[in-house]
């Protein structure tokens, strides 16, 4: 049973997916649902900033997010307004405050062929003097969540070919969005925040990609102090997380995990041994590779 969430993915949403035709390896005709992926492009007040690639649901949050998460967003900022035209692909996010980023979006696109330099160069600047709160995390709390998201319903389980993340509290999912670029989600769940007035301070982000210097980067940004994924590290993603103070938890499959950062918040109250092992039916492609 799917748990009781404001925002769940929806695997039966007609926007998201569609079903085309081929063969298989024996020649045998089959259909398979695949996810889609459409253009959105971001205004703040008059300026482009940027065109995302999306499944399109919740452009809203998406926006709000990927702003915040760039620096262009302010915690103190009114939005007045948010106006999403789904024929022309695009939303303009309108602030009281006047806004000109010039000459960021003009860094941004010179060294697009390199886009996580680019992003790192930018965002690394907000994580200066930054200090995350000392949130406890209990190991029991981890299992039940990996046991909770990795069985619930979500384009994932019913395509592939796309990225989850959930913001959780304690023991206990919050939000869960999807996307076919895991950064998009995770902007997802930062404008949710922003809209909603989320507190960071006892949460947890989990997502079901790599841990790169980029997710570490955006949830240190976003005030979480806890990152945990089902796949792996990248040794920069695990340097930062050293520095700011962020615990990072990896290759979260069944009874076990790897804690490369953070371990002081760690409060080991389960026993591993009576966690079940990992079923390879909930096993995302690819993670025993990780």
């Amino acid at each position: 049973m799917a748990p009781d969430l404001p925002i769940l993915p929806d695997p039966h949403d007609p926007r998201l997916t569609r079903t085309v035709s081929g063969t298989d390896h024996m020649g045998a005709a089959v259909q398979i649902a695949v996810v889609e992926e459409r253009p959105l492009t971001i205004y703040l007040n008059a300026q482009e900033i940027v065109t995302a690639m999306t499944i399109g649901d919740h452009p809203d949050y998406l926006a709000i997010g990927f702003l915040r998460n760039q620096g262009m967003l302010h915690a103190d900022d009114k939005v007045t307004a948010i106006d999403f035209d789904e024929e022309l692909e695009t939303i303009v996010v309108r602030t009281a405050r006047q806004t000109s980023y010039e000459e960021k979006v003009k860094k941004k696109t010179r060294t697009s062929g390199c886009a996580v330099g680019t992003v790192f160069g930018d965002m690394m600047e907000g994580l200066e003097g930054l200090t995350l709160p000392q949130t406890e995390l209990r190991t029991s709390w981890l299992y039940a969540l990996a046991k909770q998201i990795n069985t619930t319903p979500s384009l994932y389980l019913s395509a592939g070919a796309i990225h989850g993340t959930v913001l959780c509290q304690g023991d206990q999912p919050l939000v869960y969005f999807e996307d076919v670029g895991r950064h998009n989600a995770v902007d997802k769940i930062a404008g949710w925040m922003f809209l909603n007035g989320i507190s960071p301070t006892d949460k947890l982000l989990y997502t079901t990609g790599r841990l790169t210097s980029e997710m570490v980067i955006k949830t240190a940004n976003m005030g979480i102090p806890i990152l945990a994924s089902r796949s792996g590290f990248t040794g920069w993603g695990v340097e930062i997380a050293r520095a700011v103070g962020l615990t990072l938890i990896g290759r979260l499959r069944g009874q076990r995990f790897v804690c490369l950062s953070g371990e002081d918040r760690l409060i080991r109250d389960a026993d591993p041994s009576s966690v079940p092992d990992d079923s390879k039916s909930s096993r995302r492609k690819g993670a025993d590779n990780d």
